[in-house]
């Protein structure tokens, strides 16, 4: 999507649980003016629950212009679109009915507002799952309710960071469930969003794609589980023939304790704390959470509600701060790629012209 006004892309931003650190982590985002310079930042809350928020952290300087017209934006501050009016009980560090409730609030009006293309993404602030889900919401968290309002057919929860990119076969599901749920066909599925993903918004023209096994030691031959030899390797095989960079499946702890990571684009895990325990300790804390398979851009932290230092002004805005940049770099790069593969010709001039330069350059 091109940005809004051709500069700065306007960017969503949810409250995620209302006891949890979010507002907090909004408030230290943009109380930083610098940042009002790449976006055009959109809280979907209310003036009171900013303004609760405000109190608790009086050193943060942030300003804001109050909305309920997402069309009358203010670019040069924070816009907070009111997406309710009614007084909200607010105990930070405490799980509660009202704060899910409103935290999905704010969520169902970001999303409606992305899809009718009032915005050009969203980052989207923690929420908990022992309070949102309901009748109305019956998603286990962020990636299945957006490929539900999406209407895609498959979506891929892709970590990264400087340091390296990990993808997940299965998400929130029991430890108990996640063997009958790999398969070949689900497993090929997440392979390409992830390929797509980083071809288009990572500008990967090739990517190399390691997949974890997954049992211990990626089954050794057959003696702890078969799932490697009559699931993964053939699909990898298969999919090797067809002149895809995909290679495993690898034992995951040796494939991290040895760094094996650093020789690939990204790497493809089982499930959820096989992948992202060792992604959250390499990351220190500065990975971001992004939804690949969407026709738009949606971002967060890498991290959760923390009630335990909710209201306590000991949040790090690291991995929010980073979500709403990568939010804004991941438009860029999908800008470019739309650009280029919309006119073939002009892309092939522009690689004869570095080529040509380079040699220049050279000689």
């Amino acid at each position: 999507m091109q940005p809004h006004n051709n500069e700065k892309p306007v960017i969503g931003i949810t409250t995620g649980d209302l006891n949890g650190i979010g507002m907090e982590l909004i408030i230290k985002t943009f109380s930083d003016n610098r940042m009002l310079d790449l976006c055009t930042p959109v809280v979907f809350a209310s003036n009171k629950v900013i303004n609760y928020y405000r109190r608790l952290l009086t050193e943060y300087p942030f300003n804001f212009t109050s909305t309920k017209d997402i069309t009358k934006l203010n670019p040069k501050q924070v816009n907070i679109f009111n997406c309710w009016e009614e007084e909200v009980p607010l105990l930070p560090g405490t799980l509660s009915e009202p704060a899910g409730k409103y935290a999905i609030r704010s969520l169902m009006v970001a999303a409606q507002c992305l899809k009718d293309g009032e915005l050009d993404a969203i980052v989207t602030a923690p929420i908990h799952k022992g309070n949102t889900q309901t009748p109305d919401f019956p998603f286990t968290g962020h990636t299945p309710f957006l490929k539900d309002k999406f209407g895609v057919k498959d979506v891929l929860m892709l970590l990264y960071s400087n340091e390296l990119r990990v993808a997940l076969v299965t998400e929130h599901i029991p430890v108990a469930k996640i063997a009958g749920t790999i398969t070949k066909e689900l497993i090929q599925s997440k392979i390409s969003i992830l390929r797509d993903s980083l071809i288009k918004d990572f500008g990967i023209d090739k990517p190399k794609i390691a997949v974890l096994g997954l049992n211990p030691h990626a089954g050794d031959e057959g003696q702890i589980g078969n799932e490697e030899q009559t699931i993964i390797k053939p699909l990898l095989d298969t999919l090797q023939q067809q002149g895809q960079l995909v290679f495993g499946p690898y034992s995951a702890d040796a494939f991290f304790a040895r760094q094996s990571y650093r020789h690939f684009d990204a790497v493809l895990a089982m499930y959820h704390d096989q992948g992202l325990v060792p992604f959250k300790t390499i990351a220190s804390g500065e990975g971001i959470n992004y939804t690949a398979g969407l026709p738009v851009i949606r971002t967060s932290p890498d991290h959760g509600t923390a009630f335990d230092i909710a209201g306590k002004n000991e949040a790090d805005p690291s991995s929010f701060r980073e979500a709403v940049y990568q939010a804004i770099d991941l438009l860029k790069q999908r800008h470019t790629y739309a650009e280029n593969t919309a006119n073939p010709l002009r892309r092939g001039r522009i690689e004869k012209e570095k080529e040509g330069a380079e040699e220049k350059i050279e000689a």
